[in-house]
């Protein structure tokens, strides 16, 4: 007698389909709540849709577009079941780069890469994109979930994203901007954001044995609290900040560290100068720093050091542009000065010490 044989399906692979589909039909409310006047269609296309002819009232549109994903921050929040706040993380790596030119951001899209499709986790990060996409002032437009079985275990996942804004020519900002005496104003992080968690993860885990429901008096709170804190978006202050006082450059600090991103936006003949005794580092980069043993140009060169935007503007656009920043409740001040670069080998230092 034969015995009977079940012929191989893409559920036995492991892709469930209905918990897909499921999982577009939760976030779809989500979704919604980003939209701008200029986005067509809904949810489920092949393609999300935005009306080019918005851009008609620009002499000479310039498209600005960035990607980025959160890196290993994504790990924490698996380990916590915490999913509604690293999609904020996402919008702001993407459209905090897109905002740097002085380009508005116009709209999103996602791409969440999971080992197996939970619908609630998955509309969880979504829902979490969809707040920060409201904060960046941003529509998302569509994105992609793909479930990866046996590339990544059935609660393991990744996100990324692509944005794009738009910027008049003539009010591009950028180094051909920037002029010797020129200030620059830092404006505070919310804390580590969503880089260098590579040598976070490393250091106050593997080496200091902590774990992410300690609680850490210095934080005020646990561990896994503060790592999964999310990255502050700039995105809308920096736009209120160019409409309202003169900006010639902004920075965003990521990956690379405060010095390294400022020099960035500094042209070949300019030198930043920022002086570190303007601010203090809050408690999370001292416990990095001491439970790893971590240099302090190590710690510069990989975390933001309490600094996540940096605007250089002319010195009598300063108490204006702190002003404004300072009524839409966003922690700013001067740190540095543009400087001729002279005989300095680099575009960027930072000098003296931390405050206490």
């Amino acid at each position: 007698m034969t015995e009977k044989t079940t012929g191989a399906s893409y559920a036995a692979a492991g892709v469930d389909i209905e918990a897909g589909d499921r999982a577009v039909e939760l976030m779809k409310e989500w979704v919604k709540k980003t939209q701008r006047p200029e986005v067509l269609g809904g949810l489920g296309g092949f393609a999300g849709l935005f009306d080019a002819s918005a851009l008609k009232r620009y002499e000479r549109p310039l498209l600005a577009s960035a990607t980025d994903g959160v890196g290993t921050k994504v790990d924490i929040a698996r380990q916590l079941g915490v999913y509604d706040t690293i999609g904020h993380d996402l919008v702001a790596m993407v459209m905090d780069d897109i905002v740097v030119c002085g380009a508005e951001p116009l709209f999103m899209t996602d791409y969440i890469c999971v080992g197996k499709v939970h619908p609630e986790r998955v509309a969880a990060i979504v829902k979490g994109i969809a707040e920060g996409c409201v904060l960046a002032g941003c529509a998302l437009v569509g994105g992609e979930t793909a479930e990866h079985p046996g590339l990544l275990g059935p609660d393991e996942f990744d996100v990324a994203g692509a944005g794009t804004g738009v910027v008049e020519y003539d009010r591009l900002l950028g180094a051909d901007r920037i002029r010797t005496g020129d200030a620059v104003i830092a404006m505070a992080s919310s804390g580590l954001h969503s880089n260098g968690y590579s040598l976070v993860r490393h250091v106050l885990f593997d080496r200091a044995g902590m774990s992410l429901d300690q609680h850490v008096e210095e934080l005020g709170r646990t561990l896994g609290e503060e790592l999964l804190e999310p990255t502050k978006i700039y995105s809308l202050d920096c736009m209120a900040l160019t409409r309202t006082a003169e900006v010639h450059a902004y920075s965003h600090i990521t990956g690379g560290g405060l010095a390294a991103n400022l020099a960035r936006v500094i042209p070949d003949h300019l030198h930043a100068t920022v002086d570190r005794s303007t601010w203090a580092p809050g408690a999370v980069f001292d416990l990095v720093g001491k439970a790893g043993r971590v240099e302090q140009l190590e710690l510069e060169k990989t975390l933001n050091m309490g600094v996540g935007m940096m605007a250089v503007v002319p010195q009598e656009s300063v108490d204006v542009a702190l002003t404004a920043l300072a009524d839409r409740g966003v922690d700013a001040w001067v740190a540095g000065e543009i400087l001729d670069r002279g005989d300095r080998g680099e575009s960027a230092t930072l000098t003296g010490s931390y405050a206490s």
